[in-house]
């Protein structure tokens, strides 16, 4: 069995990646220049179909066991808890901006510009806390028996997106993070590693 630790952490890093490519693109807005909105759309749809509904499951029963082991982290843990939820609603809310966009809807640049930036403002500071706050404690506190039973609540799902076998909607959003990866070699910048 992978250290799920490890396995999330990576996870985190995609995440991460994501939301930077999320970003670049509503900068581009900001400059003026259209935006890639079926890029956008297919980054809101894997993190709203994997990592809200695999990757915080797995972690809403791990917050479970770790906080009936380590009562310290009770406040951070139901924080977190409500962190999953309201990503998720800013993730239905930043993907409705995105298809009207997509769609020629005239919305106002701004509540586009308002759904990105509260979906990259939680979510980034969604995964340094548990990076910083949770996952350290959780390696120290939760035995293998708990991550059993994370796995027996919640299976592990392979990652349609940077697993083995990607899913044909993501080929062109695997070609941006390969080219990002790529700019970033090239410009002698350490890859992402949050």
């Amino acid at each position: 069995m992978a250290d799920p630790l490890a396995v999330w952490h990576t996870e985190h890093i995609n995440f991460a990646r994501l939301l930077d490519i999320l970003e670049e693109q509503v900068a581009e807005l900001c400059r003026g220049e259209s935006p890639n909105y079926a890029l956008m759309g297919d980054i809101l749809y894997y993190m709203r179909n994997f990592s809200d509904r695999v990757h915080h499951l797995r972690e809403d029963v791990a917050y479970a066991r770790l906080a009936e082991r380590d009562r310290g982290t009770q406040i951070v843990l139901n924080r977190l808890l409500q962190e999953h939820r309201v990503i998720a609603t800013a993730g239905d809310e930043l993907l409705i901006r995105i298809d009207e966009a997509a769609g020629d809807v005239v919305i106002p640049r701004a509540a586009l510009e308002a759904a990105t930036a509260t979906y990259l403002v939680y979510y980034r500071h969604h995964l340094s806390t548990e990076e910083r706050d949770v996952m350290p404690r959780a390696a120290r506190v939760l035995t293998e028996q708990d991550w059993a039973a994370v796995d027996a609540a919640v299976s592990a799902s392979p990652d349609p997106l940077f697993g083995d076998n990607v899913l044909e909607r993501f080929e062109a959003l695997r070609r941006q993070i390969a080219l990002d990866a790529q700019v970033s070699k090239e410009l002698g910048q350490p890859p992402d590693t949050h």
